[in-house]
């Protein structure tokens, strides 16, 4: 395609624009007016700009009125949404107070039951086991009060719930004290029977989550903690040996060395002999389960129940076996008969405590329950029976 010069655009023009002639008549006279083509093209030339301005404007309008409704539009979807989100506040709100009722019904049954269940929580319980946070909870209360009263309720029922876990964890922590006292009395450790809980357990991991997040609430945790440390110490202190076998009208013979009843020799006597009629109840010292039952040499007709943690019982000289092999069984249940089977001189029980199989004086177990000797110690001053 051959270029196109300078000259030859204009050469083109003035062939669109010829030059021209017009005449007039003023006054009688012919005038005549000559426009060049250089005239035309400058004045199409401005006709051309004109226009093109004038349709600049317009366009210039026309984008100016889409941007605006386009702005509007979205102007009304904002002020709509606003309007929606703020009902929906105002109904969360008015909703917050409606679940803050809820909320404290709940709490008010939790400690109902708490209470119907486990007694009126000791006043005095002790502080130093668990944080104490009434104080704080006192500010975050008064705090959220100021900033989100809407939110006031919801704050006093956790300030509620914690300091019921707080003291819940006191007084788990109380009890677990109380049975260690216990356990120790007897000569035992109360760790070793806490570890023994651990032994044999298993299944799959299923996390607690009770913070924010999936996170662990460290109050709650704690709480958990003082749960399972209390259970573990009165599982282990029922199983430990602390209730009367048999009546206790005449202990005949104690724990540890003396005279032979037979030929009057040194001998030991491993256990503790409650003299009884023939026939009258035998009663097992502590929960546990029946590992043996049947005649053993010396003994004669005789039980033997498992209490975990190494600890065992022995009773003998039965007149009646009235316990299963394998049977689980309660503390007081009637595992059999008062006889003078096997190396008696008399009807009586023979009570045996061994741990590890190597026997211990039973009485400092019995005497861990306070009213097991209660009566022997009505009978005499110093409390001693025969």
């Amino acid at each position: 395609m051959p270029s196109i010069t300078r000259d030859g655009l204009l050469a083109r023009l003035r062939n669109w624009f010829p030059e021209r002639e017009f005449f007039m008549r003023s006054q009688g006279q012919v005038r005549f007016i000559r426009i060049s083509s250089r005239v035309q093209i400058a004045a199409a030339g401005i006709v051309a700009a004109l226009l093109l301005v004038w349709m600049l404007a317009l366009a210039w309008v026309l984008v100016s009125q889409l941007l605006a409704s386009s702005e509007r539009d979205a102007l009304l979807k904002r002020e709509a949404a606003v309007a929606s989100a703020e009902s929906r506040v105002a109904k969360y709100r008015g909703g917050i107070g409606d679940v803050a009722q809820d909320l404290e019904r709940r709490q008010d049954y939790i400690e109902k039951m708490v209470e119907s269940h486990v007694g009126a929580l000791p006043a005095d319980l002790p502080k130093g086991t668990v944080s104490d946070s009434s104080a704080e909870a006192d500010k975050t209360v008064k705090k959220i009060s100021m900033e989100l009263p809407e939110a006031a309720g919801l704050a006093r029922i956790e300030a509620r719930q914690l300091a019921l876990i707080e003291r819940l964890t006191r007084y788990a922590d109380a009890r677990s004290a109380q049975a260690e006292t216990a356990i120790r009395r007897v000569g035992l450790n109360p760790a070793l029977i806490a570890s023994a809980d651990r032994r044999a357990m298993g299944g799959p991991l299923i996390r607690v989550a009770t913070g924010f997040g999936g996170t662990d609430d460290p109050r709650m945790a704690r709480f958990g903690a003082s749960l399972e440390r209390m259970s573990a110490m009165e599982q282990g202190l029922a199983r430990i040996p602390n209730t009367l076998p048999a009546r206790l009208e005449y202990i005949s013979s104690g724990f540890g060395y003396r005279a032979d009843p037979f030929d009057g020799s040194a001998a030991f006597h491993a256990g503790l002999d409650f003299r009884g009629p023939i026939g009258a109840p035998i009663h097992a010292a502590a929960a546990g389960t029946v590992s043996f039952t049947g005649v053993r040499q010396g003994y004669g007709n005789c039980v033997e129940i498992s209490h975990g943690n190494g600890l065992m019982t022995r009773y003998a000289h039965m007149s009646r076996i009235g316990a299963r092999l394998g049977e689980k069984v309660d503390a007081g249940a009637v595992i059999g008969q008062i006889g003078s089977t096997g190396r008696s001189t008399g009807p009586h029980l023979h009570f045996e405590v061994r741990i590890n199989d190597r026997p211990v004086n039973p009485r400092p177990f019995l005497e861990s329950n306070r009213d097991v000797f209660q009566e022997a110690r009505a009978g005499r001053p110093d409390g001693s029976r025969g």
